[in-house]
Order: C-alpha cells, then sequence, then structure tokens
C-alpha cells in the first residue's frame, strides 16, 4: 500500500468508506506430513504466496509449520491441502500446561517429545479442582474446618 493510496482513503468523494480493515496479527500452527526437502520447500513457498504472511517456520522432524501473519486460519490450511498433502490444524499442547498428560485421549505416541494431544479430559472440571489440591487443602492452616477433621 503507497502513500498516494493511504492519502487517497482520507480524500474520497464516496460518503461510504471503502477501507478494508486489517486482519489481527496471528500465529498459525499446522500439522503436516512431510518426507523430503521438496515437500518442506513446496509447502513453504505455497504458505508465502498467500498475502499478509510474515513468517514462515517449517520443522520437518514435527511435521510442524508455523505461520505469522495477518492471515486467516482457513485460507493457510486450505492452501498448504492444496499442495497434495494430509494438513490439519496443531493438536497437541506443551506437557507441562496439562494436568493428566497420561490420560487415554491425552497421550499420544505419534506426539513430538514433550507434547500431548489437546483434549478436555486432560483440564479438570470447572466445578471441582484437581484432586490433589482438595487433598492438600483438608489439613491447611488456612481451612477453618480442619480441626474437625483430625
Amino acid at each position: 500500500m503507497g502513500a498516494l493510496d493511504y492519502l487517497s482513503n482520507f480524500c474520497s468523494v464516496n460518503s461510504s468508506s471503502t477501507r478494508h480493515r486489517r486482519r489481527a496479527m496471528q500465529t498459525v500452527e499446522i500439522r503436516v506430513k512431510m518426507d523430503c526437502d521438496g515437500c518442506e520447500r513446496r509447502v513453504k513457498s505455497a504458505v508465502d504466496s498467500i498475502r499478509g504472511v510474515r513468517s514462515v517456520e517449517v520443522n520437518r522432524k514435527q511435521s510442524r509449520v508455523v505461520v505469522n501473519g495477518y492471515v486467516d486460519p482457513h485460507k493457510v490450511l486450505k492452501k498448504v491441502k492444496s499442495t497434495g498433502k494430509k494438513a490439519e490444524f496443531w493438536p497437541y499442547i506443551p506437557q507441562h500446561l496439562v494436568y493428566y498428560p497420561h490420560s487415554s485421549q491425552a497421550y499420544d505416541k505419534k506426539a513430538p517429545a514433550g507434547y500431548v494431544r489437546n483434549v478436555p479430559q486432560a483440564f479438570p472440571t470447572v466445578n471441582s479442582s484437581a484432586p490433589e489440591e482438595r487433598m492438600m487443602s483438608i489439613f491447611s492452616d488456612d481451612n477453618v474446618n480442619a480441626c474437625s477433621v483430625m
């Protein structure tokens, strides 16, 4: 967008403005199975061609593509799928953020080291805290009913 385009937005005769709102800066993480350098280059060049992309990081070992920029996540996913590769949004989160990383749905053998699947079963429910925290609060000095338990 040049300087003349920028100034013409302020000097327009029309009462209805045709200015476009810029998308928010986003980080989109996608899981793509890549086997060789050619696959990696093809995916990176396809994502680089999207308007608004600022940076692309490809990690073939983790099968992960990280895109930063003013982009729509679904358009990025569609563009990656157009290369012929199977792609999905990154389904993993770091293991240290989860209460129950070894629950049956969260633990995934295919996940990179230090990551588990992002599933609701890995987190405690909203109305109750983690069982370890409840057991520790029974004998706490802050608990007013601790004397009755002992």
